[in-house]
């Protein structure tokens, strides 16, 4: 089986690591989960191609058979065809002979695009199968599992050992049976040929099996330092070409040092390249004067039994003996790494699967509805909940310490107070993002844990403060909250969140691309073309997580505008840290400590001189200088 990509980068794990580095390769599969059942799930998979997993073995058996005859078809050119006993070249047997074999031949090549062909088709059906059901289950798991997993980790699963998993399936099935077969008709063909040539010509290989083995472990060290070295030059071009290093670089007049690091790293590249090619060049060779010598061996080992009387030995048999015995050599030590790579194989499904049979933490009850579409679905509720984090110590205090509230349909709701209180826990509450350790979070008088997500989700709009956009054009990243939206419903969702003009400014207008993570847009032009996306949603109930936290103060007031504007007519909770972007709300709940210390309007908590009062003065004062 060949390998597959390379080692994992930093922060991956699983899938193969440098070809021929045996002993790291079996560290790796040691690492690999234990799952019940695997074999059972792995022949599981290949059920619906059982026709041509066994058309494709049939073929693997008849070609690697057929490799062998040319050789004995040799034999009778020479002595049937070109010297026949007592007399000339014999032309007819001779032309029979080689049409004989060119058809083989010809036949052996089809049967061996076919196979590849097959191979191919299924593993690399299998491989999308299992990528996708593995990327469809992935999307299903609870927002803490990707907060507690590395990206690279997760990329790794889908790319290096689902990726793995094809060069198994193409690969190792067709190469075990082919070799086998291949090894053993030649050794049967060999023994026919002549016994005593077959000692001649097997009792170097052990040398050269050893040889190999010796030369693997040597490339194997090289082979992976140069894949950690590939990893480190790839870790540098994310960090110093992606649009944040560029910008930090050129900030800091540090150009040159990126340039000296990448460089440094890319001179190891190359001597560890040329080492890696140097090292199996005395193996080769090696190879190379056993191939070339074998043949003049068994040519003084013939003449010297024929010196002695030996008759069953002929040019026809020393020429097919030599052309047998040039084949046998590679299908051997391919069979060496047979045990190795089904062990590869195994593990890099025991990964998949690991990841396949994690259970999501929030998931649809089996009797779960749908939100009901009447005025009641915009009111939210928190009865006595109570957060805790998963991880978190028992020690600590929750994150939430049993809250309470009710907020009316179409009302405008804020929630206020020190960094940490526990405010953005209560956004992710509401769409079941997390679970309430204990109380009920109900949306229109249910209990969100008894409604469907999906149709919790679709009556939500949420804007943060941290804006994602695609890679893509303006149009694209709008549409992704209504992929059949016209055009003029984009334009309509634009001009209330403020935005509309400014697109059309640009060259492309809502086709220009924003780049990536919208780096081509200032920061409150990402936030309104947010909150036009959210429009277009049109959903009952608005979350505000700190939306407009990071923008200067004209910014502010722009979005803040589009804000108000999408807040009308629907339930809108606002998590603010700038106290002056919630005044106007109908009720402001102060969090402190993960419990609701304060509650009213914004002229009631300043009269009543807590912690809503004294928030509010710091940030007036600070404003003032």
């Amino acid at each position: 089986m060949s390998g597959v990509g390379g080692r994992v980068g930093h922060g991956g794990g699983g899938g193969r690591v440098a070809r021929g580095d045996v002993d790291a390769q079996r560290a790796r599969n040691a690492e690999a989960p234990v799952v019940e059942h695997l074999l059972q799930r792995i022949a599981s998979l290949f059920a619906p191609y059982k026709p041509q997993i066994t058309l494709t073995v049939i073929l693997v058996l008849i070609a690697a058979a057929l490799s062998v005859v040319p050789p004995l078809l040799t034999q009778r050119a020479f002595d049937q065809g070109l010297f026949p006993p007592g007399s000339g070249p014999n032309v007819p047997v001779l032309a029979e002979i080689v049409i004989v074999m060119i058809v083989l031949y010809v036949t052996s090549t089809l049967l061996g695009v076919w196979q590849t062909y097959l191979t191919a088709t299924v593993g690399n059906k299998v491989m999308g199968a299992m990528r996708v059901r593995l990327f469809t289950h992935l999307q299903a798991m609870e927002l803490s599992f990707f907060t507690k997993t590395k990206t690279g980790v997760i990329q790794s699963r889908l790319q290096n050992d689902v990726g793995g998993v094809a060069a198994v399936l193409t690969n190792t099935i067709s190469s075990v049976l082919g070799n086998t077969v291949t090894v053993i008709a030649a050794f049967v063909a060999l023994i026919l040929l002549n016994w005593q040539l077959t000692i001649v010509a097997v009792i170097l290989m052990p040398i050269l099996v050893i040889a190999q083995r010796r030369v693997g472990q040597v490339r194997a060290r090289i082979a992976t330092k140069t894949q950690e070295s590939l990893s480190d030059m790839t870790a540098i071009t994310q960090e110093t070409l992606s649009v944040s290093g560029i910008l930090l670089s050129k900030s800091f007049n540090r150009q040159n040092t990126e340039i000296a690091r990448y460089s440094n790293e890319n001179d190891n590249q190359v001597y560890l390249q040329v080492r890696q090619q140097m090292s199996g060049q005395w193996f080769f060779a090696m190879v190379s004067i056993f191939l070339s010598s074998i043949p003049a061996i068994v040519y003084l080992v013939a003449g010297f039994l024929l010196g002695n009387g030996a008759t069953d030995i002929t040019a026809g048999t020393i020429v097919a003996f030599t052309t047998v015995q040039a084949r046998l050599l590679f299908p051997l030590l391919g069979l060496l790494r047979v045990a190795l790579d089904l062990q590869t194989s195994g593990a890099l499904f025991a990964r998949i699967f690991e990841y396949m049979d994690l259970k999501p933490a929030i998931a649809d009850r089996p009797d779960a509805v749908t939100v009901a579409a009447h005025p009641a679905a915009g009111r939210v509720t928190f009865d006595n909940v109570v957060f805790r984090y998963a991880d978190a110590s028992p020690a600590t205090r929750p994150t939430l310490g049993g809250i309470s509230f009710d907020i009316e349909p179409g009302q405008f709701a804020a929630f206020v107070g020190p960094s940490g209180a526990g405010k953005t826990t209560i956004s992710y509450l509401i769409p079941r993002f997390y679970e309430a350790s204990a109380g009920r979070v109900l949306f229109g008088g249910v209990d969100v844990r008894g409604l469907r997500q999906e149709s919790l989700v679709a009556h939500l709009g949420i804007v943060s403060q941290e804006t994602y956009l695609f890679h893509a054009t303006i149009a694209d990243n709008l549409r992704y909250a209504k992929p059949e939206a016209t055009l003029v419903e984009l334009e309509a969702a634009a001009r209330l969140a403020n935005i509309h003009d400014r697109i059309m400014s640009f060259h492309g207008g809502y086709d220009t691309v924003v780049g990536e993570r919208g780096y081509r847009l200032s920061g409150g032009e990402k936030q309104r073309i947010a909150i036009a996306r959210v429009l277009l949603k049109n959903p009952a109930v608005l979350i505000l997580d700190e939306a407009t936290s990071a923008l200067d103060s004209i910014s502010e007031r722009v979005v803040q505008s589009a804000l108000d504007t999408a807040a009308r007519g629907r339930t809108t909770i606002a998590i603010a840290h700038r106290l002056s972007t919630v005044v106007a709300a109908d009720v402001i709940f102060v969090i402190d400590d993960g419990l609701i210390v304060e509650r009213g309007t914004h002229a009631e908590l300043l009269g009543a001189g807590g912690v809503y009062s004294t928030l509010y003065s710091e940030q007036v004062s600070a404003s003032s200088f």
